[in-house]
């Protein structure tokens, strides 16, 4: 009997080291797909791999063959024992395997929950293995509804509004401040990493001119290309505050950068314009003090680690209802892929006929009130005799064992064809 196996590992059951090995770049992953499939126990195959996880979906008639050939696929194409990396495995069949792929698609199994990137990365697998041809019926149903409970997941639930990237949250807290950061300018000072990446979100934001400092003027330069900014020297920060409405400090610096006394002379002419600073350094390089003063908002990375927690509690919460979604569209997989067994099927095909000749025939005859009891019931046998003969091909065509191609394929096409499906 035909069944859906998945076998991978992940960043819960896999260390770096051992997950970067039996990584596939995405120009591999073609050419994987072709030599997984080549193993006669599978029929169909998506391969998925990012920095968190690498996954086998397959569809298979002898599961326990399968994994092993699964296992011998990786050890061959990624040149490792299967002993380095068996310990690290998770195989999962059937509802538990529709059950995992929905999860992982709705960011419900991320180390993120609720980022967003994973559906977009699990597309990319199922457009390359829908170009090689190693998908079909069966995955091809399953990525489809992977795709939908995904969507429905992330637009009935609030798992993904909540900011749990210290970059992110603190874009997010500008925007309560200023409400829109369209045009608002902003100070990039330092070269931390977070700090950029800040500087990356108010840019998606439509955020003004970014001004960048650094020590190194040279640096300032090459930072301020990447944001189509103006670099600025340390010692023009003062000048600039008057200008700015956002400052991202990440330096090194072992005393603060701005000072309170600094401020107090650049709020005169701010006319109650807000200043909000994010302190992503470790020393903190904005004088805390700055707090005190009208219209200044400064947050520093504990602050910010603050707002992330709270947000990850949040998805978490969210996260209950993801699963509750998922359960339900596990169900209505198990009751297609049932669907997909050749009896019920024509059962269903042979209901639908009947429906129909009978509805029709009553018609016909409520509009021959003339006609005999005998009449009548001679039309009744004809309609009957008649769904007879039109059942009679199709239904050896699907039950015939040696059918050409793909029996499930068939199967699908009848249900489409004559609308019995869900």
């Amino acid at each position: 009997m035909l069944e859906i196996v998945l076998l991978g590992l992940n960043h819960k059951t896999a260390p770096v080291e051992v997950r970067e090995c039996l990584a596939f770049s995405r120009d591999d992953i073609s050419a994987g797909l072709r030599a997984l499939t080549q193993y006669r126990s599978v029929s169909e195959a998506i391969l998925f791999s990012t920095c968190n996880r690498v996954e086998l979906i397959m569809t298979t008639e002898d599961f326990d063959l399968a994994v092993e050939d699964a296992k011998k696929f990786l050890s061959e194409t990624r040149r490792i024992p299967i002993s380095d990396f068996n310990d690290c495995l998770y195989v999962y069949r059937g509802d538990e395997a529709v059950r995992h792929i929905f999860r992982v698609g709705a960011s419900l199994d991320s180390m993120m929950v609720g980022e967003p990137q994973i559906l977009g990365q699990i597309k990319t697998a199922f457009q390359t293995a829908a170009a090689q041809k190693t998908s079909g019926v069966i995955l091809n149903r399953l990525l489809h509804k992977t795709f939908f409970v995904a969507k429905r997941v992330r637009t009935e639930t609030a798992i993904g509004d909540h900011a749990v990237s210290i970059s992110y949250a603190a874009i997010e807290l500008a925007r309560k401040i200023f409400g829109d950061l369209k045009e608002k300018q902003a100070m990039l000072i330092g070269a931390g990493e977070m700090a950029e990446l800040a500087v990356e979100h108010l840019m998606r934001h439509q955020a003004g001119c970014i001004h960048v400092v650094n020590r190194t003027f040279e640096r300032a330069l090459e930072m301020a290309s990447h944001f189509n900014g103006k670099a600025i020297r340390f010692e023009e920060i003062e000048d600039c505050l008057q200008q700015v409405d956002i400052i991202i400090s990440s330096t090194g610096s072992p005393n603060y950068v701005i000072t309170r006394d600094q401020i107090k002379k650049a709020i005169r002419s701010r006319r109650q314009r807000p200043l909000f600073f994010i302190d992503i350094a470790v020393p903190r390089d904005i004088d805390p003090g700055i707090n005190r003063l009208p219209n200044c908002y400064v947050y520093d990375i504990d602050d910010l680690k603050g707002v992330v927690e709270d947000n990850i509690e949040d998805r978490q919460k969210e996260a209950v209802k993801g699963e509750t979604i998922v359960d339900e569209a596990v169900i209505r997989f198990r009751d297609w892929f049932k669907s997909l067994d050749v009896v019920p099927t024509l059962l269903q095909l042979r209901n639908k006929m009947d429906v129909i000749a009978a509805a029709e025939t009553r018609k016909t005859l409520q509009s021959l009130p003339h006609l005999s009891e005998e009449d009548q019931r001679a039309i009744q046998r004809m309609t009957r005799a008649l769904v007879n003969k039109i059942m009679h091909d199709p239904t050896l065509f699907l039950k015939r064992s040696g059918v050409r191609g793909n029996k499930r394929t068939y199967l699908d096409i009848a249900r489409k064809l004559f609308n019995i499906d869900e």
